[in-house]
């Protein structure tokens, strides 16, 4: 891919990946092992540093590089804006699922109702947060926003994002964090700090710890992404180093169980200092990856896509270096994973089928504009796949 590329992200079941690059951004679908097809692509000189796509909709949210203030919620399918909205920051970050969309700033956070964008609640004063880590949880009944609580250590705020109140306080890690990752379901918080070398695994109803993983002894790293299989069988995780972790989760109780009672491991934690036996207590990788880069950007997936072989659990890892990698998963026995097909992001033609593109400059989508423009709300509610429409249509916030 000729175009630098400036964000990569999976939508929330990694069914599809959004592309943004400097001259514009595209939709790839990743349910086949052997091609990556063009959903969707749209030319933009500015460049494009965020596109986050809700599920397998037509609804899309984008940043470009030259307004990055600037929030654009698209239907992609019919090339129209529906609303844009300005903030007084640089937009870090945007996740959204059926119920919420949010905007992350560096020291703020907005939750917008994602069905008509207003304004529901705004977190101010958060602590310094300059690279944009969030987290919202996939399930609409279970939107949890998770996001750094201090900028010293490794606390997480879980925030209620339906009801609109603070949920509970994890703390995670003695470092500041790095990434932060729910499950499907909301009910599992993965955690990283910037020391990079365990990952946490904490319970989002009590905050308990239920798994800890050691990504590695040797050596510090900057964990990039963290993701849960669909099933939560599985965890992965990519870094600035050239492996990629897949960790198995199970049920501590089924650890315990196979350990055996009185044993020479149980006297040696019993003769250790209570650090070095924390230690011992981490579970390992189950499987690795060993990618061709080092140092780049990346973000992962663990979910089931076709191949030759059928539907499998596969690990994709798809780079800021302008390729995504498919790799098979053995689920029974783990160990290193091989890697199946690499695609390269396809450039931007310009002279795709017109149905595939989104015209380069799309008219500002105002207040008035959407209320004199009911056809605009209708494909808002239809994105979302609302069930019952809003009560006055024509409250939209002041859009800008």
């Amino acid at each position: 891919m000729g175009e630098k590329v400036l964000y990569v992200q999976f939508n929330q079941d990694f069914s599809s990946l959004g592309v943004g690059t400097g001259q514009g951004w595209s939709l790839e679908s990743v349910t086949s092992v052997d091609k990556l097809e063009r959903i969707h692509e749209a030319q933009a000189s500015d460049g494009v540093r965020i596109v986050e796509r809700l599920f397998s909709s037509s609804l899309v949210a984008i940043v470009s590089s030259q307004s990055p203030r600037k929030l654009r919620v698209c239907h992609f399918k019919k090339g129209n804006e529906i609303c844009n909205y300005s903030y007084a920051n640089t937009i870090l970050a945007v996740r959204l699922n059926r119920a919420r969309l949010v905007v992350c700033l560096e020291e703020m956070l907005y939750i917008h109702n994602i069905r008509d964008m207003k304004i529901l609640h705004t977190i101010r004063d958060t602590p310094p947060n300059p690279n944009g880590i969030l987290g919202l949880s996939v399930n609409a009944d279970n939107s949890y926003l998770a996001y750094p609580g201090s900028a010293t250590t490794g606390q997480v705020q879980v925030f209620d994002a339906f009801n609109l109140q603070a949920k509970i306080v994890i703390h995670a890690h003695a470092s500041p964090l790095a990434s932060l990752a729910f499950n499907m379901s909301g009910t599992l918080l993965a955690t990283a700090s910037e020391k990079g070398t365990v990952i946490r695994i904490f319970r989002t109803d009590d905050g308990s710890r239920l798994f800890e993983f050691r990504r590695g002894m040797r050596r510090c790293a900057s964990i990039y992404s963290i993701a849960f299989s669909p099933d939560d069988a599985f965890l992965a995780v990519s870094s600035n180093t050239e492996t990629v972790h897949v960790f198995q989760l199970q049920q501590p109780q089924e650890v315990r169980e196979e350990a055996p009672s009185n044993s020479w491991m149980d006297w040696m934690k019993a003769s250790l200092p209570s650090q070095v036996t924390e230690v011992w207590a981490q579970g390992r990788a189950f499987a690795t990856i060993t990618t061709p880069f080092q140092g780049t950007q990346s973000v992962v997936a663990v979910t089931s896509v076709s191949g030759t072989d059928g539907p499998k659990f596969r690990v994709l890892v798809a780079s800021y270096d302008g390729f995504l990698y498919i790799y098979g998963l053995n689920t029974q026995e783990g160990g290193e994973c091989t890697l199946l097909k690499q695609h390269r992001y396809p450039r931007l033609t310009g002279d795709a089928d017109s149905k595939n593109k989104s015209p380069t400059n799309v008219g500002s989508a105002s207040y008035a504009g959407i209320v004199k423009d009911s056809d605009k709300m209708a494909e808002m509610r239809n994105a979302v796949n609302q069930s019952t429409a809003p009560t006055n249509e024509n409250e939209f916030p002041t859009l800008q």
